[in-house]
């Protein structure tokens, strides 16, 4: 018989040698999965634990910030270009309204000085263009060009305030009857008067007056045919859709083409019979 302490020994002796060959087989290494790694990463795959190296920046080149800076302020500018010029706009318009306001203010406070200097300047205006445009002259007559102003001051301002102002109380009548009436008498009443009085004295005051007579022979009428092609069409609607208080200032729109044609017949020269 065999004792039971070499049996026990022989048995787990038996038990170590069994077991030993899977001690000693090589067990497969898991890598763990990286948590920034991708869904479908191997799992031979080696693991990296480094951070990825930053973009390289590349530098401004040729002053790029300051370039950029002067490239937004140029935006601004076009930006802000479309307001400045709408502004610029306004600006002239509220400055106009103010002149007209400033004008209608002076006709109520001051109407015949205030429309005695209108026709002045127009007068004044009226003989330059005629000296520099129609006569071309080398240089300009600047008595011819007082002469013609100061009449316009003193006698053509004043004169159509008074007529105007006149002749819408000697015509009462409203419509177009009205407007009929008043446009009969200014241009085959007072326009041949008017014109004959303005030439004689142009005549006179520049140191010619044994003229008057041959040149009113020679202008006068050539001078109220263009007056009628002229004012007839204007007057017209000037009397029907102005009021009386603003007549003369509508009329000052045409009257610096009237003044360049009046002062081209009137210093043209008489031819001698």
């Amino acid at each position: 018989t065999i004792p039971k302490t070499q049996s026990s020994s022989s048995s787990s002796s038996m038990a170590m040698a069994s077991a030993l060959p899977l001690l000693l087989v090589p067990r497969p290494i898991v890598s763990p999965r990286p948590a920034a790694a991708g869904r479908f990463l191997s799992l031979s795959a080696p693991l990296s634990t480094a951070a990825p190296a930053p973009a390289p920046v590349e530098p401004l080149k040729g002053g790029g910030r300051l370039a950029r800076l002067q490239t937004l302020h140029a935006a601004s500018c076009c930006n802000s270009a479309p307001a400045a010029a709408s502004g610029g706009v306004e600006a002239a318009r509220a400055k106009g309204l103010q002149l007209v306001a400033w004008y209608l203010l002076s006709l109520d406070k001051h109407p015949v000085a205030t429309k005695a200097v209108t026709s002045a300047v127009l007068t004044l205006a009226g003989d330059l263009i005629c000296q520099l445009v129609i006569d071309k002259v080398p240089e300009l007559d600047l008595k011819r060009t007082f002469v013609f102003t100061l009449l316009g001051l003193v006698l053509v301002g004043p004169t159509l305030h008074f007529w105007y102002l006149y002749l819408s109380k000697l015509v009462t009548i409203s419509g177009t009857s009205g407007v009929i009436s008043r446009l009969l008498l200014d241009q085959f009443i007072f326009s041949p008067v008017f014109i004959g009085v303005f030439m004689s004295l142009l005549v006179t005051l520049e140191g010619k007056p044994s003229l008057v007579v041959p040149k009113l022979k020679q202008e006068w009428f050539s001078s109220l045919i263009a007056n009628w092609q002229l004012w007839i069409p204007f007057q017209f609607l000037n009397f029907y859709f102005v009021p009386q208080k603003l007549q003369v200032l509508a009329a000052n729109f045409v009257a610096l083409a009237w003044n360049v044609i009046l002062s081209y017949k009137a210093h043209k020269k008489v031819i001698a019979e």
